[in-house]
C-alpha cells in the first residue's frame, strides 16, 4: 500500500505509514546516509544535503543531532542550518520520540 502523504504532512505520513515513503524506510533510525542526504534534496536544501553525505550523518546520527552539531558540525551557512534544526531535524526526532515511546 502507497501512501498518499504530501510532503507538507510527511512527518504525520511517517506515522500512519508503515511502507516505505518516497523509497526511505518510514521511521529515520533505520535511514541510511542516503536517505538522509535524499530527505533533505526533497525538501530543498540541495546544497546542503551533501554535508550530511560528507559527515556520513545516517538516521540514528541525524536523530541524535543537538542545535549545535546542526548549527556548526556542518560548516552550514547559518540560514539554511537553522531551518534544517528547527524544521526538520527537531520534528524528526520528536515524531521518533512518540513513536517509540
Amino acid at each position: 500500500s502507497r501512501c498518499s502523504a504530501h510532503l507538507s504532512d510527511h512527518l504525520s505520513g511517517f506515522a500512519l505509514c508503515s511502507s516505505v515513503e518516497n523509497g526511505r524506510p518510514p521511521d529515520p533510525a533505520d535511514w541510511a546516509v542516503t536517505d538522509v542526504v535524499n530527505y533533505f534534496r526533497t525538501a530543498g536544501f540541495e546544497e546542503q544535503a551533501n554535508a550530511f553525505q560528507e559527515q556520513e550523518i545516517d538516521g540514528k546520527s541525524l536523530l541524535l543531532m543537538t542545535r549545535n552539531d546542526v548549527l556548526t558540525g556542518l560548516s552550514l551557512k547559518l540560514g539554511p542550518a537553522l531551518k534544517i534544526y528547527e524544521y526538520h531535524v527537531k520534528p524528526l526526532q520528536t515524531q521518533h520520540l512518540k513513536n517509540n515511546s
